[in-house]
């Protein structure tokens, strides 16, 4: 008789824990994701976080046309960050506590993420970085995660073709020196430079903000580098390249950028100058990828204009944060969606097969562009 009371109980509390485990992984219809976008609308970084919210809202609004009445939606909410940590510590902590989202998508820039993120991993919220490259951003926690590929894995290759196809041994160093971003892409051209046994002959700085580069082109140019090399952001990027030019710093000195090149806004504001420049990229617009060639049409026809790496990668980050929902089955579990995250692996977006490293950084393959006809193309082709 106690064996068959035990026989019942123990057949109950199995089915009682196949229960739960079907609930565990099973979305109920109809839910609601609220995503936290914290973006550089203005500021130093308003040009980059302008097409990401575009690429967001994109990304968005395919997902809730195509889930109907009971299917997963996403409800982005859009924050400014201002390009500044101060503005993007209260961006976060609204997120977090009053608005109770998920996870968060951003921020813009990585000197921003150096602080706010560690409210998040305090805080146990999921973030998923989508223009972050400076070294360190994932250290911060196991709930940080990013599908920006980081200039220590862009750089070195940019450097490698640069090498091989223009025969590059000397170059001259330009880049800004407060902010984290700009510092991280220096530190990564240095190291990719001396491990290319290319020779560096001089470095030299400027200032967020910075309107005249003269004195340090000038100088540089006295050098006769192979090239000129420089980590900026767009501002100040389209800044120099017009400056070098009127300087006399001829077309056949390329200038090799950083990972604040890729925007149109650079194109734009440099105009011929930023003809034959050379930049490393997680992504290129010309990619035959099925889904690249539906996402650069449906922003073009939407926008106005085409996309650039960071509405990519922003675009490409809603969709990995939606199968990471899909996978942990919940809405608002922020530890399961954290769980999910790390499991992604070789998953279809624009930026082609992605995984996420152990570490939680991006894992696909980088291109090199360069400016040609006033648009980016791949270099060498």
């Amino acid at each position: 008789m106690k064996n068959e009371r035990f026989r019942k109980g123990y057949r109950l509390i199995l089915v009682l824990i196949l229960m739960v485990s079907v609930r565990s992984v099973t979305f109920a219809a109809g839910q609601e994701v609220k995503i936290g976008a914290a973006l550089s609308m203005t500021g130093a970084a308003a040009a980059y976080g302008a097409t990401q919210k575009n690429g967001i809202q994109l990304a968005s609004d395919e997902i809730n046309a195509a889930a109907g009445s009971d299917g997963i939606k996403i409800v982005p909410l859009f924050d400014d960050d201002a390009s500044v940590p101060q503005q993007g510590i209260n961006v976060y902590n609204k997120f977090i506590n009053a608005d109770r989202v998920a996870l968060i998508i951003g921020p813009t820039l990585s000197n921003t993420a150096q602080v706010t993120n560690r409210i998040a991993q305090q805080s146990g919220v999921p973030v998923l970085a989508i223009s972050n490259t400076a070294k360190g951003i994932t250290d911060i926690g196991d709930y940080i995660f990013r599908d920006s590929l980081t200039e220590a894995v862009v750089i070195p290759n940019t450097i490698r073709v640069a090498k091989e196809k223009l025969g590059i041994k000397k170059v001259a160093i330009l880049y800004g020196d407060d902010d984290a971003f700009t510092k991280g892409g220096y530190d990564a051209f240095k190291n990719a430079l001396s491990e290319a046994g290319i020779e560096i002959l001089s470095e030299m700085t400027f200032a967020k903000g910075d309107r005249n580069f003269s004195p340090q082109l000038t100088q540089l140019k006295s050098l006769n580098p192979d090239a000129i090399v420089v980590s900026a952001l767009v501002e100040e990027a389209s800044g120099i390249l017009s400056q070098a030019r009127q300087l006399g710093i001829p077309a056949t000195v390329p200038i090799i950028g950083g990972n604040g090149f890729n925007s149109p806004a650079l194109i734009k504001n440099a105009g011929e100058s930023a003809e034959g420049v050379i930049v490393g990229a997680a992504w290129n617009m010309t990619s035959t990828n099925p889904l690249n060639k539906h996402f650069v049409d449906a922003y073009t026809n939407r926008f106005g204009s085409p996309p650039d790496q960071f509405a990519a990668q922003a675009y490409a980050g809603v969709y990995i944060a939606l199968e990471a929902v899909k996978k942990a089955g919940s809405a608002d579990n922020r530890k399961a969606i954290r769980e999910a995250m790390a499991q992604i692996k070789d998953f279809d977006t624009v930026l082609g097969k992605f995984s996420f490293t152990a570490g939680r950084d991006a894992d696909h393959t980088p291109v090199v562009q360069t400016v040609k006809g006033g648009k980016f193309v791949v270099f060498g082709e």
